[in-house]
Formats: structure tokens, sequence, C-alpha cells
């Protein structure tokens, strides 16, 4: 028999701390699955929701000032996009979610904000049903991105329904 060194205690594994569960804002239609299943089973649970959008720096590198309108651009665009979805996870959850723009790799960004937030205590990610895959973050999970991940990751099938989605949360 091997010794196995304890568990790090954080806030999140404190039986009096709700659970924390993060959804990747992006533009895929599968995302919708996955928060609506997040505030559900906040709700359900008497959890919170985290909302955070990563935005890939531009590619245009040419001349510093369309970069840096780029960038402007697009962090006013998903801080929009950001709190009209937090109107809808206040009307299921009763809560205010947290909300988060980061830059660079949505993966990247997602193990930056689960070791900096020890309170967020599930990935919710939902599976593409397109032919082309599960989607880019689903894919990661089987190899680096996924290893290095220190929370527990529920992918919800897009194919569920809103009533399936509420018996299961």
């Amino acid at each position: 028999m091997t010794d196995t060194p304890p568990i790090p205690e954080t806030r999140a594994s404190t039986p009096e701390a709700p659970r924390t569960f993060l959804v990747v804002v992006d533009d895929t239609e599968e995302m919708r699955t996955a928060l609506r299943f997040a505030c559900l089973r906040a709700r359900s649970s008497g959890g919170r929701v985290v909302l955070m959008r990563a935005i890939e720096p531009p590619d245009f590198q040419h001349f510093a000032f369309i970069g840096n309108k780029m960038q402007s651009e697009a962090h006013e665009d998903a801080e929009k996009r950001l709190q009209r979805l937090a109107a809808e996870v206040q009307k299921t959850t009763g809560q205010t979610p947290m909300l988060m723009v980061r830059e660079g790799r949505a993966g990247d960004q997602i193990l930056e904000v689960v070791k900096e937030c020890p309170e967020i205590s599930v990935l919710v990610l939902a599976a593409s049903s397109h032919k082309d895959g599960p989607g880019p973050l689903i894919t990661g999970l089987a190899g680096s991105f996924g290893a290095r991940l220190r929370v527990p990751v529920v992918v919800v099938p897009t194919s569920l329904s809103d009533e399936d989605l509420q018996r299961l949360a």
C-alpha cells in the first residue's frame, strides 16, 4: 500500500462553500446548453455561476493602432455579451454571476482562472453535435489541457432537451 499525499483543502472543498460553475462563453451553439445546465445546477445546489470570455489576440500586428483598436472592440463586445448572459443567469439562479474577460487562448485562460479562483469547483462544457467533432475544448481534455485541469469537468450533450437538463440538474 502506498501513501498518497493529502488533498489540499480549498474554499471549494469545505462543506459550507457552494459549488461554483465555470462556463466558457464563446460563439458556439453548444455554449447555450452548458450555460443552461450550469444555471440549473447552481440553482438546485445553492451554487454560483462564473462566465468567462477569452479574447484571442488579433493576428493583425502590422500597425499597433489597428491591433489596439481591434482588441478594444473585442473587449467591449465581450463585456456586452457577458452582461446579456448575466441577466439570464440572474433570472434562472437568483444570483449575480461573476464575469471575466481574459486575453489569450481559451484553454490557457481556463487553467489560469481555475488556479486564481479556488472557489471554482466545476467546469461545464457542452459537446457539439456537429460532424466536425465535439469542439476544441472537449478535444483538448484528452490531451495536456485535461491533465493540467484541477477541477472536474461536466460535459453536457447538446441533444438534451430543457426537460432533460432540469431533471439532471
